[in-house]
């Protein structure tokens, strides 16, 4: 018996191996000699040039595990094999002041960036959308746990999650399916293992029908020499597989889903969604936070998507050597699995890790601590190839890269769809707008009651974000704020946004709309910008339309970056979300994290107090297509989005980055999604302050240099513009700050109505009301 069985059977309870070896075992050997035994690559989702370049690489027909292997790895979903020809334009658009912060980058399971005082944050957000259609509670606590084994494999403490999520219309009954499970599986994972979620969005648009978009972030503390790689390095060092036992649950899981379309039967599929367990994961939290504290780990890596196929040749292809695995000392939960299946499986709350042989015995008593299972499975090796066995006999003998990295490239067609000129033509000015005063008001409370701008706290009060004590901002102000040095205050904001809409109408646009929206959100809570991670959500990449909103998005993206000056850091591309021939919106969600030097002086986004004096800081133009209000009060997409001005964006993050450090603002609130109006109704509703606005012409003119009109100054979208309510004792200070941002002070705060002189009054009392959510029975209403 060799030293690396050795140590397997001393760490398994009773020294116990996996499974039975199988009859007819498909071994390298056996694969040389029988060349034409036909393959179900078709099935587990290869083409035929990928099953030919698969066997040109090994130099005869692959086992059936190593086809296994490949497929799961060569898939979109792991591959990005159909974006990744566009990430140089993440390369080309990051500068050296750009990289400064950035201590990880693009490549590894999430960036991490500098925040100051020897501290590191990383964070990352990623996609669980097709898993979470077929199990929507499975799918998203899997999404969940995932995203937080990616921040603490870089060696971090989680500290707070985020959820953007997507849905069809509301009313639907597929909604009413997959909404629920969604945000109890979001809900239920996080809350279980005791992290906060500080923010996140929620969406309802009838293009997310078939396809609804759950997506989930996760931020990781850690000193900045705590840092931790996925790679496998040093001749003799153990490969030691840990956590919950393999399964069958999650086999092809969203290594497959992810990459294919949804046909018109509904969901499917359910044996490949994983299935996830909180407490382990949070047992397994504590346990990893120890490994790294007592320097026994050398590498490191989750099992998520693609499982051991992942781990094991993402590990041996970032290390400089080889890697042998004996794949029958994987502790099992279902003896029954084959090798292939084994490799395929992606049961949650498992890492892998690379030990040197002189730490594997306190490696293995901090395992113990815990209680939880640890089996050496394998060793780095002098060779250049991952070898994995099955009771002796070798099923795999591959190149790691070619698994791992060295998949397929395609340079897909691209072209600009030819929806775009009829719909880029039929703009909100074709729209019948308010006159009146009350008709003004009646729509105001018709967009506070809209699903997309209601009361979401039906689904946030779901959520604890405050366990930990560290969370200074939340759901329902514009950025979560989570502190990560109790001593100083140091900590984190983070915003995630899209406006899809605006990417149906002008995907490149509509992309820097949501980098800027986020970076925005940011800075009203007081911190300054940093890093970008992003997770692009589209259609099929074999649609020439979807791969030209795609590169669009991303070039949209990247030069919006550079023109900032913060980088991205990483995240995740989702293809394939449609059903038939109807594809989403393009949706990238665009998250940006931010630093405070302390937490204690964010700024939240309501009133709090009488005699405030208002700011509306930024440009107000005509900007309603693609708006809020086009959408809710008549049902209509056409246009062009609002000008991207990032010049204007960084101008006005300084600025309310200073006045928040400063102490001058009370209260600043983002203008996004309903214009003016709906930015003054949630500050007052938020601490139930009112206020009174009599600068509306002072607000913004029209192209011809006229000022706007009552109801286009309140409901335009106009990017790069803020609300900010200044202490009366503050204002010159706060107005010697603004320099060259344009500003109108527009009324003053008090009462309990939002008063728009000479033109209408509504009550806080009314707007509640009206944004007030009734659940449908279904929802628990």
């Amino acid at each position: 018996m060799s030293d690396t069985q050795q140590q397997s059977s001393a760490t398994r309870p009773g020294g116990a191996r996996g499974a039975e070896p199988p009859v007819g075992l498909d071994t390298v050997e056996h694969a040389a000699s029988t060349p034409d035994v036909e393959q179900p690559w078709a099935e587990l989702g290869l083409k035929p040039d990928e099953y030919a370049n698969i066997r040109e690489i090994i130099g005869r027909r692959p086992t059936i595990a190593e086809l296994a292997m490949y497929s799961v790895m060569w898939s979109e979903h792991c591959s990005y094999k159909s974006s990744k020809i566009h990430f140089k334009l993440w390369g080309e658009n990051t500068t050296d002041e750009m990289r400064e912060k950035l201590l990880v980058g693009i490549g590894e399971n999430a960036g991490v960036v500098d925040i100051g005082d020897g501290w590191a944050v990383t964070f990352k957000v990623e996609s669980h959308n097709h898993p979470s259609y077929v199990e929507p509670y499975q799918g998203a606590a899997t999404g969940v746990g995932g995203i937080i084994r990616d921040i603490m494999s870089m060696g971090a403490r989680p500290i707070a999650v985020m959820d953007p999520l997507r849905f069809g219309n509301l009313h639907h009954p597929d909604t009413q399916r997959v909404l629920p499970g969604v945000v109890a599986g979001v809900g239920g994972y996080g809350n279980c293992i005791g992290l906060p979620n500080i923010g996140g969005e929620v969406v309802f648009d009838d293009c997310y029908q078939g396809n609804p978009l759950v997506n989930a972030l996760c931020v990781g503390a850690m000193r900045v020499e705590d840092i931790h790689l996925a790679k496998a390095s040093g001749v003799g060092n153990k490969v030691i597989l840990f956590g919950a036992r393999t399964g069958g649950d999650g086999i092809g899981g969203v290594s497959v889903l992810a990459s294919e379309t949804f046909d018109e039967g509904g969901p499917t599929k359910r044996p490949a969604v994983q299935v996830g367990d909180p407490f382990a994961e949070k047992v397994l939290i504590e346990c990893c936070l120890d490994l790294y504290k007592a320097g026994v780990v050398d590498g490191i890596q989750d099992l998520g998507g693609a499982g051991l196929s992942c781990a094991t040749s993402e590990l041996a292809s970032n290390g400089d050597g080889g890697m042998q695995v004996e794949l029958d000392l994987v502790p099992l939960r279902d003896a029954s699995l084959q090798p292939q299946e084994i490799l395929m499986s992606e049961s949650q709350e498992r890492m892998m890790a690379v030990v040197e042989p002189k730490h594997l015995e306190q490696f293995m008593a901090i395992t113990d601590k815990w209680d939880v299972e640890a089996t050496v499975i394998g060793e780095v090796t002098d060779g250049d190839h991952l070898v994995i066995t099955w009771h002796g006999e070798v099923i795999v003998d591959v190149p790691p890269r070619s698994v791992a990295h060295e998949g397929p490239t395609y340079d897909r067609p691209l072209a600009r769809p030819a929806y775009l000129d009829q719909l880029n033509a039929v703009g909100a000015a074709e729209l019948a707008k308010p006159e009146s005063g009350e008709e003004i008001r009646a729509q105001l409370l018709t967009l506070l009651g809209s699903p997309n701008l209601c009361d979401k706290s039906w689904i946030t009060d779901q959520y604890d974000r405050y366990v930990l004590g560290n969370t200074a901002l939340a759901q329902p102000d514009d950025s979560g704020v989570v502190r990560v040095d109790e001593e100083t205050g140091r900590g984190v904001a983070i915003s995630t946004d899209c406006n899809s809409r605006f990417a149906k109408l002008d995907p490149y646009a509509g992309a820097q709309l949501a980098l800027a929206e986020a970076y925005r959100n940011v800075a009203t809570a007081g911190a300054a910008p940093l890093a970008v991670t992003d997770c692009l959500n589209f259609g099929s990449p074999e649609d020439p339309g979807v791969m030209w909103q795609f590169r669009e998005a991303i070039r949209g993206i990247a030069e919006g970056c550079k023109f900032l000056g913060i980088p991205v850091t990483g995240g995740n591309v989702s293809f394939y979300n449609q059903t038939g021939d109807v594809a989403i919106h393009p949706t990238p969600v665009i998250g940006v994290l931010g630093v405070m030097d302390d937490v204690s002086k964010r700024s939240g986004s309501g009133f709090r107090s009488d005699d405030a004096h208002v700011y509306l800081l930024g440009t107000t133009r005509d900007e309603l297509d693609g708006s809020e209000w086009a959408h809710v009060v008549h049902k209509h997409l056409g246009g062009l989005p609002p000008k991207v001005d990032l010049a204007a964006e960084q101008a006005l993050g300084r600025v309310l980055v200073e006045a928040a450090r400063t102490g001058v603002v009370e209260a600043a609130h983002d203008l996004s999604e309903g214009g003016l109006a709906i930015a003054l109704a949630e500050a007052c509703m938020r601490h139930g302050v009112g206020v009174t606005v009599d600068g509306l012409d002072r607000v913004g003119a029209d192209a011809e240099g006229n000022p706007l009109d009552v109801f286009t100054a309140l409901f335009s979208e106009s990017s790069a513009r803020a609300l900010v309510a200044v202490p009366a004792g503050h204002a010159a200070e706060f107005e010697a700050m603004l320099g060259d941002v344009p500003h109108a002070r527009i009324g003053v705060t008090g009462g309990r109505d939002l008063d728009i002189v000479g033109h209408f009054a509504v009550s806080v009392a009314e707007m509640k009301s009206a944004h007030e959510f009734t659940l449908p029975a279904v929802f628990g209403g």
